[in-house]
């Protein structure tokens, strides 16, 4: 593992050479299969200035895998969104395209009312 000397937290200098510098890194899961994963989709209008979203929740694995499958929708769909929290915003009400993406890629969906 590379060591990262920008996220030393409280560390300035030590004289030990065996000392390993501790960097609060969080370890990310594996990315699960595309058929081990439930995924559930919803739409949401709360917070949101009255604006739309539709949510994709559940997913198992890395933020760099997120954010693949992420780019994948919104192409599909056509429209912006973001990845915040391990969840994926798309905007609009785009759930049925969203789900049967989804069942094509290979993924378990459970539609969601929320």
């Amino acid at each position: 593992m590379k060591k990262q000397w920008k996220n030393r937290e409280g560390v300035v200098y030590s004289t030990n050479q065996d000392y390993d510098y501790d960097t609060n890194e969080i370890e990310e899961t594996e990315t699960l299969m595309p058929s081990e994963q439930k995924l559930s989709v919803f739409i949401d209008r709360k917070q949101r200035k009255g604006k739309t979203v539709t949510i994709i929740a559940g997913f198992v694995g890395k933020t760099d895998d997120l954010e693949a499958l992420s780019k994948k929708i919104k192409t599909k769909c056509g429209t912006g969104g973001s990845v915040k929290n391990g969840e994926v915003i798309i905007q609009g009400e785009m759930l049925d395209k969203i789900i049967d993406f989804l069942l094509k890629e290979g993924y378990n969906v459970k539609k969601k009312n929320k």
